[in-house]
Protein backbone atom coordinates (compact mmCIF):
# COMPACT_ATOMS: atom_id res chain seq x y z
CA UNK A 1 0.00 0.00 0.00
CA UNK A 2 0.90 3.25 -0.86
CA UNK A 3 -0.20 7.05 0.12
CA UNK A 4 1.29 10.22 -0.58
CA UNK A 5 0.82 13.65 0.15
CA UNK A 6 2.21 16.06 -2.75
CA UNK A 7 5.56 15.10 -2.95
CA UNK A 8 5.71 13.54 0.26
CA UNK A 9 5.24 9.35 0.41
CA UNK A 10 3.93 8.78 3.59
CA UNK A 11 3.32 5.21 3.05
CA UNK A 12 5.64 3.62 0.57
CA UNK A 13 4.85 -0.72 -0.24
CA UNK A 14 3.37 -1.44 3.12
CA UNK A 15 2.12 -4.92 3.28
CA UNK A 16 1.46 -7.24 6.48
CA UNK A 17 -1.35 -9.38 8.05
CA UNK A 18 -3.09 -9.43 10.68
CA UNK A 19 -4.25 -13.02 12.33
CA UNK A 20 -7.68 -13.08 13.96
CA UNK A 21 -7.69 -13.21 17.79
CA UNK A 22 -4.15 -11.53 17.87
CA UNK A 23 -2.87 -8.48 19.35
CA UNK A 24 -0.83 -6.51 16.61
CA UNK A 25 0.94 -3.94 17.31
CA UNK A 26 2.71 -1.18 14.75
CA UNK A 27 5.75 0.55 16.03
CA UNK A 28 8.23 3.23 14.34
CA UNK A 29 9.56 6.55 15.26
CA UNK A 30 7.85 10.05 15.89
CA UNK A 31 6.63 10.93 11.71
CA UNK A 32 6.91 6.97 10.53
CA UNK A 33 3.70 6.95 9.17
CA UNK A 34 1.74 5.22 11.70
CA UNK A 35 -1.37 7.14 12.32
CA UNK A 36 -1.45 7.62 8.18
CA UNK A 37 -1.60 3.83 8.30
CA UNK A 38 -4.54 3.93 10.50
CA UNK A 39 -6.19 6.54 8.82
CA UNK A 40 -5.66 4.13 5.47
CA UNK A 41 -6.97 0.96 7.16
CA UNK A 42 -9.98 3.01 8.72
CA UNK A 43 -10.99 4.39 5.39
CA UNK A 44 -9.72 8.48 5.58
CA UNK A 45 -7.49 8.20 3.72
CA UNK A 46 -7.38 6.59 0.08
CA UNK A 47 -4.11 4.97 -1.01
CA UNK A 48 -2.76 5.81 -4.57
CA UNK A 49 -2.03 2.23 -5.26
CA UNK A 50 -2.20 -1.54 -3.27
CA UNK A 51 -5.39 -3.15 -1.83
CA UNK A 52 -7.05 -3.86 1.81
CA UNK A 53 -8.32 -6.79 2.30
CA UNK A 54 -11.09 -7.58 5.38
CA UNK A 55 -11.57 -11.10 5.45
CA UNK A 56 -10.82 -11.95 1.89
CA UNK A 57 -12.79 -9.37 0.74
CA UNK A 58 -11.37 -5.87 -0.36
CA UNK A 59 -12.91 -2.88 1.00
CA UNK A 60 -10.04 -0.75 -0.73
CA UNK A 61 -12.72 2.29 -1.67
CA UNK A 62 -15.22 1.07 1.21
CA UNK A 63 -16.19 4.50 2.72
CA UNK A 64 -15.44 4.92 6.99
CA UNK A 65 -19.33 4.06 8.24
CA UNK A 66 -19.00 0.98 6.02
CA UNK A 67 -15.82 -0.38 7.09
CA UNK A 68 -16.96 0.59 11.04
CA UNK A 69 -20.61 -2.09 9.89
CA UNK A 70 -18.99 -4.68 8.78
CA UNK A 71 -16.43 -4.39 11.96
CA UNK A 72 -13.34 -2.23 11.89
CA UNK A 73 -13.38 0.27 15.05
CA UNK A 74 -11.25 2.45 15.92
CA UNK A 75 -10.31 4.72 18.93
CA UNK A 76 -8.00 8.15 17.94
CA UNK A 77 -4.56 9.37 19.28
CA UNK A 78 -6.44 12.69 19.81
CA UNK A 79 -9.52 11.46 21.97
CA UNK A 80 -12.55 12.52 19.80
CA UNK A 81 -15.38 12.39 21.86
CA UNK A 82 -18.46 14.65 22.53
CA UNK A 83 -17.45 16.06 25.45
CA UNK A 84 -20.74 18.07 26.61
CA UNK A 85 -22.73 14.54 26.18
CA UNK A 86 -22.70 12.28 28.78
CA UNK A 87 -20.43 8.81 28.90
CA UNK A 88 -23.41 6.51 27.95
CA UNK A 89 -24.36 8.74 24.77
CA UNK A 90 -20.88 8.77 23.94
CA UNK A 91 -20.96 4.93 23.76
CA UNK A 92 -24.23 4.60 22.38
CA UNK A 93 -23.39 6.75 19.60
CA UNK A 94 -20.82 3.89 18.41
CA UNK A 95 -24.00 1.54 17.90
CA UNK A 96 -25.43 3.81 14.94
CA UNK A 97 -24.22 1.94 12.01
CA UNK A 98 -26.26 -0.76 12.67
CA UNK A 99 -29.34 0.71 13.63
CA UNK A 100 -32.43 -0.99 11.90
CA UNK A 101 -35.00 1.92 13.02
CA UNK A 102 -35.76 4.72 10.52
CA UNK A 103 -36.04 8.40 10.28
CA UNK A 104 -39.61 8.60 11.09
CA UNK A 105 -39.28 5.78 13.96
CA UNK A 106 -36.89 8.11 15.69
CA UNK A 107 -38.52 11.04 15.27
CA UNK A 108 -41.67 9.95 16.84
CA UNK A 109 -40.01 7.33 19.00
CA UNK A 110 -41.98 4.45 17.07
CA UNK A 111 -41.73 0.50 18.59
CA UNK A 112 -39.20 -0.45 16.24
CA UNK A 113 -36.91 2.85 17.49
CA UNK A 114 -38.00 2.34 21.32
CA UNK A 115 -37.47 -1.62 21.50
CA UNK A 116 -33.91 -0.92 19.49
CA UNK A 117 -32.70 1.90 22.24
CA UNK A 118 -33.71 -0.03 25.09
CA UNK A 119 -31.89 -3.30 23.82
CA UNK A 120 -28.83 -0.78 23.00
CA UNK A 121 -29.17 0.80 26.30
CA UNK A 122 -28.82 -2.72 27.97
CA UNK A 123 -26.29 -4.45 26.16
CA UNK A 124 -23.77 -1.46 26.64
CA UNK A 125 -24.63 -0.94 30.50
CA UNK A 126 -24.33 -4.84 31.05
CA UNK A 127 -21.55 -5.84 28.73
CA UNK A 128 -19.37 -2.49 27.97
CA UNK A 129 -19.91 -0.43 30.88
CA UNK A 130 -19.71 -3.29 33.16
CA UNK A 131 -16.35 -4.47 31.23
CA UNK A 132 -14.65 -1.58 31.50
CA UNK A 133 -15.33 -0.68 34.95
CA UNK A 134 -16.86 2.73 34.39
CA UNK A 135 -20.54 2.59 36.04
CA UNK A 136 -19.66 5.33 38.50
CA UNK A 137 -19.58 7.88 35.48
CA UNK A 138 -21.88 7.02 32.62
CA UNK A 139 -23.93 9.65 33.22
CA UNK A 140 -21.06 12.15 33.72
CA UNK A 141 -20.57 14.76 30.96
CA UNK A 142 -17.17 13.76 29.23
CA UNK A 143 -15.47 16.97 29.66
CA UNK A 144 -15.96 16.47 33.58
CA UNK A 145 -13.69 13.60 33.44
CA UNK A 146 -9.96 13.17 33.64
CA UNK A 147 -8.17 12.13 30.64
CA UNK A 148 -7.40 8.47 31.36
CA UNK A 149 -11.31 7.78 31.99
CA UNK A 150 -11.80 9.67 28.43
CA UNK A 151 -9.09 7.09 27.25
CA UNK A 152 -11.17 3.99 28.25
CA UNK A 153 -14.95 5.85 27.16
CA UNK A 154 -13.57 5.90 23.59
CA UNK A 155 -12.41 1.99 24.21
CA UNK A 156 -16.11 1.87 25.20
CA UNK A 157 -17.45 3.53 22.09
CA UNK A 158 -15.19 1.39 19.66
CA UNK A 159 -16.35 -1.86 21.33
CA UNK A 160 -20.38 -0.54 21.32
CA UNK A 161 -19.78 -0.83 17.41
CA UNK A 162 -19.22 -4.27 17.98
CA UNK A 163 -16.24 -4.72 15.90
CA UNK A 164 -14.21 -8.11 14.95
CA UNK A 165 -10.96 -5.79 15.01
CA UNK A 166 -10.45 -3.06 17.38
CA UNK A 167 -7.83 -0.05 16.40
CA UNK A 168 -6.18 1.56 19.38
CA UNK A 169 -3.98 4.96 18.28
CA UNK A 170 -1.51 5.04 21.20
CA UNK A 171 -4.20 4.07 23.93
CA UNK A 172 -2.58 4.22 26.99
CA UNK A 173 -0.04 7.60 25.38
CA UNK A 174 -0.24 10.43 28.16
CA UNK A 175 -1.02 7.70 31.20
CA UNK A 176 -0.19 7.01 34.65
CA UNK A 177 1.74 3.82 35.44
CA UNK A 178 -1.83 2.42 37.09
CA UNK A 179 -3.76 3.24 34.41
CA UNK A 180 -1.37 2.28 31.49
CA UNK A 181 -1.97 -1.52 33.47
CA UNK A 182 -5.51 -0.98 33.50
CA UNK A 183 -5.92 -0.42 29.91
CA UNK A 184 -3.26 -3.15 28.94
CA UNK A 185 -5.75 -5.38 31.02
CA UNK A 186 -8.47 -4.69 28.99
CA UNK A 187 -6.31 -4.96 26.21
CA UNK A 188 -5.83 -8.37 27.20
CA UNK A 189 -9.46 -9.33 28.36
CA UNK A 190 -11.03 -7.77 24.91
CA UNK A 191 -8.94 -10.15 22.77
CA UNK A 192 -8.83 -13.55 25.31
CA UNK A 193 -12.76 -12.97 26.62
CA UNK A 194 -14.41 -11.41 23.94
CA UNK A 195 -12.41 -12.78 20.90
CA UNK A 196 -11.52 -9.40 19.17
CA UNK A 197 -8.82 -8.95 16.78
CA UNK A 198 -6.82 -5.89 18.28
CA UNK A 199 -4.54 -4.10 15.97
CA UNK A 200 -2.53 -1.00 17.54
CA UNK A 201 -0.09 1.89 17.85
CA UNK A 202 1.68 2.31 20.66
CA UNK A 203 4.90 4.04 21.81
CA UNK A 204 5.50 2.25 25.66
CA UNK A 205 7.89 -0.13 24.23
CA UNK A 206 7.49 -2.29 27.58
CA UNK A 207 3.68 -2.65 27.09
CA UNK A 208 4.39 -3.91 23.31
CA UNK A 209 6.69 -6.41 24.08
CA UNK A 210 4.52 -7.75 27.05
CA UNK A 211 1.24 -7.93 25.19
CA UNK A 212 1.90 -8.13 21.29
CA UNK A 213 1.55 -11.77 19.66
CA UNK A 214 2.96 -10.15 16.55
CA UNK A 215 5.22 -6.70 15.88
CA UNK A 216 5.41 -4.62 12.81
CA UNK A 217 7.90 -2.03 12.43
CA UNK A 218 7.57 1.63 10.39
CA UNK A 219 10.09 3.63 9.29
CA UNK A 220 9.86 6.51 7.18
CA UNK A 221 7.10 4.96 5.47
CA UNK A 222 8.12 1.31 4.99
CA UNK A 223 8.23 -1.82 6.80
CA UNK A 224 11.52 -2.18 8.84
CA UNK A 225 11.13 -5.57 10.39
CA UNK A 226 7.28 -7.87 10.79
CA UNK A 227 7.68 -11.00 13.40
CA UNK A 228 7.23 -11.35 17.24
CA UNK A 229 8.08 -9.43 19.70
CA UNK A 230 11.34 -11.57 20.29
CA UNK A 231 12.35 -11.08 16.59
CA UNK A 232 12.02 -7.36 16.61
CA UNK A 233 13.96 -6.21 19.61
CA UNK A 234 17.11 -8.43 17.79
CA UNK A 235 16.85 -6.62 14.63
CA UNK A 236 19.57 -4.36 14.22
CA UNK A 237 17.38 -2.15 11.70
CA UNK A 238 14.99 -1.55 14.27
CA UNK A 239 17.16 -0.75 16.78
CA UNK A 240 19.16 1.31 14.12
CA UNK A 241 15.50 3.28 13.23
CA UNK A 242 14.80 4.72 17.14
CA UNK A 243 18.30 4.90 18.20
CA UNK A 244 20.83 5.67 15.07
CA UNK A 245 24.39 5.36 16.70
CA UNK A 246 23.02 5.54 19.92
CA UNK A 247 22.76 3.22 23.67
CA UNK A 248 21.67 -0.61 21.46
CA UNK A 249 22.13 -1.95 24.86
CA UNK A 250 19.62 0.38 26.66
CA UNK A 251 16.86 0.10 23.77
CA UNK A 252 17.50 -3.81 23.54
CA UNK A 253 16.48 -3.79 27.28
CA UNK A 254 13.70 -1.47 26.97
CA UNK A 255 12.54 -3.79 24.33
CA UNK A 256 12.47 -7.00 26.35
CA UNK A 257 9.56 -8.84 27.00
CA UNK A 258 8.86 -8.26 30.79
CA UNK A 259 10.75 -5.62 31.27
CA UNK A 260 7.98 -2.89 31.77
CA UNK A 261 6.39 -5.17 34.76
CA UNK A 262 10.27 -5.44 36.33
CA UNK A 263 10.74 -1.41 36.24
CA UNK A 264 7.13 -1.59 37.83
Amino acid sequence: MTLAFGGVRALSGVSFAVQPNTITTVIGPNGAGKTSLFNTISGFYKPQSGTLFFEGKDITQSSPPSRAKIGLARSFQNIALFRGMTVLDNIKLGRHVHLRSNILDSLFYLGRARREEQELRRDIEERIIDFLEIDHIRHHPVAALPYGLQKRVEMARALAIQPKVLMLDEPVAGMNREETEDMARFILDVRQEWGITVLMVEHDMGMVMDLSDHVVVLNFGQVIADGTAEHVQRNPEVIKAYLGSGDIADLRERLRPGARREAN
